[in-house]
């Protein structure tokens, strides 16, 4: 796969100042936006699958864990999908992503994905050697059976028993495929965004992370 970084330009969040860059990567699948937030001082990052939509549409999970990551020296590669919804073509995306920073030197990576997305990092968890952990957030079990294969990588699924989109059910089953070490964390009275328990969710990711990251 070949990429090559096209195009830089500072990115602002509302109220918050530049905290990142916009680029494109060209690649011999098509082009994928990103957004990429970095001190480069580190070689620990996080690649955040399908977390940016475009313009300010941003994962507020995606958003607030990259800038408390950031202070604690992990960067974050924050993902737009060529075609959303289509899961070989977002992995490929997602894998894309992953090699980049492996070119730029990060030689331990986490994944992050949320509902469809949570099924694209576990696909491509088992891809590549520099990926040490990868979380998924209410996820779907569709194309998530790689999560067997996951080990000795680590696993994170989060996951809200009031989610309208995607059964509980969903990551007790993926947890049930995969193997140690890995952790289910079920919060009470949370929908599929998780927006409920914002403050939660943003905090075990962050300490997640940055234990699995470093130790690794």
């Amino acid at each position: 796969m070949t990429i090559q970084r096209i195009s830089i330009e500072n990115y602002f969040f509302n109220g918050l100042g530049p905290i990142g860059e916009a680029l494109t990567l060209n690649t011999d699948h098509g082009s994928i936006d990103g957004l990429y937030i970095s001190d480069k001082k580190t070689d620990l990052a996080v690649v955040w699958a399908g977390s940016w939509t475009g313009e300010e549409r941003i994962s507020p999970i995606a958003k607030n864990t990259a800038s408390l990551l950031l202070k604690n020296g992990i960067d974050s590669l924050i993902l737009k999908y060529r075609k959303p919804r289509e899961l070989p073509s977002s992995s490929i995306d997602t894998e894309a992503g992953i090699i980049f920073l492996e070119s730029l030197g990060y030689s331990k990576i986490a994944l992050v994905g949320h509902s469809f997305s949570g099924a694209v990092v576990i696909t491509t968890g088992p891809l590549r050697e520099s990926i040490v952990t990868v979380v998924a957030l209410a996820s779907q079990t569709y194309g998530a059976r790689p999560a067997r294969e996951l080990s000795p990588k680590s696993l994170l699924l989060i996951h809200g028993t009031k989610d309208e989109r995607l059964d509980v059910y969903c990551s007790e089953q993926i947890y049930s495929w995969a193997k140690q070490p890995k952790e289910l964390l079920i919060l009470e009275g949370s929908s599929h965004s998780l927006r409920e328990d914002l403050e939660t969710v943003v905090t075990k990711i962050e300490n997640w992370i940055s234990a699995m990251i470093k130790t690794a």
